[in-house]
């Protein structure tokens, strides 16, 4: 027995989970039930534009709801805005939250609550900085993306311009959403990349959270069904954007694998990409996918019978392989599932060859290192980054040709 294995674990998660396809009707209802009146809807203006935000407000209206909306969100959202949308929070005397959109506007309304109940600004609650000791006010959460989780965990991602970082904020049940409702309908016709990047992410929250160090049996169990999910699904919503049924079971997948954080971290993939992401403003999702299948190739050998579980979650046949076989399964799907999907290459993304240094010095300051099941420092996130550069080429030459063919 390890001394992990003797470490004392717990699952809390305080949100209570409504999901069905249309389940948006019921919005006002649970927002009600919360005993909220005029709640502060944060969205963002591709919501808007989409006129989910109307079909949000609709229910709120009908339910007897004065809701007050906050539509500034941006992808990676920063101190400003989280701080910004507290003010206009207490400025119009709202008193509980309403978070339409992705990740992004779901960690912001996060992050307004934070402040809006402690003070300050968001900064200040930083992981392992000042406790958050309050629940935040009521929050609905409403994912239209099937990826980040933000709806069911207990943490929110906000990024810091001057230290160019991405940081935590949470950990703890206080910072949940009291709802989230969950209708897969809202990401019928998602576009393309949108669909491969937040469905990457959830897929490297259920792989991450099943082979951290911190895993349990809860968690175990969601991971799995989540790759489960990914494994059959996600391929499919990527091209076809309008299968119902691959939309609703990408979002539980993503719910899914959100509930696999637990109160605790993910591994190398989040710790470079988070990081990653306060370098240059790159979409998480894609980010995310493109490094996870290098950082499941050097991460394999650290638990090779769990990364062999996962080849069996994702469907592959491993009937008489060995476990050290199974497990190079698992890494050589997601490396192809990379490419199916189309994920951006590092270069596509912004970044360049000779901020290796930098940005494996960053990912090896990220909290969620300490979890990862190899051991990691900055020497081994230059080679994962060395790769990750390498497999992005393989897909620059694999374009190239495709173009040139007649």
């Amino acid at each position: 027995m390890t001394v992990l294995d003797t470490a004392l674990k717990a699952y809390q998660s305080p949100t209570r989970m409504v999901h069905a396809i249309g389940a948006l009707s019921a919005l006002g209802d649970e927002a009600a039930s919360l005993k909220v009146k005029r709640p502060l809807v944060v969205t963002d203006q591709g919501i808007v534009k989409a006129g989910l935000l109307d079909e949000a407000l609709n229910p709120l209206r009908s339910a007897g709801l004065d809701p007050v909306t906050y539509a500034e969100v941006r992808a990676n959202p920063g101190i400003t805005l989280v701080d910004a949308g507290a003010r206009y929070y207490k400025s119009e005397r709202c008193d509980g939250l309403v978070a339409i959109g992705g990740g992004s506007s779901i960690d912001t309304a996060k992050g307004i609550g934070v402040v809006a109940v402690h003070g300050g600004s968001i900064v200040q609650y930083e992981w392992g900085k000042n406790p958050i000791h309050s629940r935040i006010p009521p929050l609905v959460a409403v994912p239209t993306t099937a990826g980040t989780g933000s709806e069911v965990t207990l943490w929110a991602v906000i990024t810091d311009p001057d230290r160019k970082i991405k940081f935590n904020v949470g950990g703890t049940p206080n910072i949940a959403a009291w709802v989230a409702l969950i209708d897969p309908a809202l990401s019928v016709n998602l576009p393309p990349a949108v669909t491969a990047g937040t469905g990457m992410d959830a897929l490297t929250h259920a792989i991450e959270c099943y082979t951290m160090a911190y895993h349990q049996p809860f968690t175990d169990a969601v991971a799995l069904l989540a790759m489960d999910y990914c494994g059959r699904y996600l391929r499919v919503a990527f091209a076809q954007g309008h299968n119902l049924e691959a939309r609703y079971h990408m979002s539980l997948a993503a719910m899914l694998a959100g509930l696999a954080y637990g109160t605790d971290s993910a591994g190398a993939a989040h710790a470079m990409s988070q990081s990653a992401g306060g370098v240059h403003d790159a979409p998480h999702g894609a980010l995310t996918g493109r490094l996870l299948a290098p950082v499941m190739e050097y991460n394999y050998a650290g638990e090779p019978e769990r990364f062999a579980r996962i080849a069996q979650a994702l469907g592959l046949e491993i009937h008489g392989k060995s476990v050290w076989k199974a497990a190079e399964a698992s890494v050589e799907y997601v490396f192809q599932l990379t490419e199916d999907l189309e994920i951006p290459s590092l270069n596509e993304l912004g970044f360049s060859e000779d901020e290796i240094p930098l940005l494996a010095e960053k990912a090896e300051a990220d909290s969620q290192t300490i979890g990862n099941p190899r051991d990691v420092d900055a020497r081994g996130y230059q080679k994962i980054y060395a790769r990750a550069f390498e497999a992005g080429r393989h897909r620059a030459v694999a374009r190239t040709l495709a173009h040139a063919s007649p």
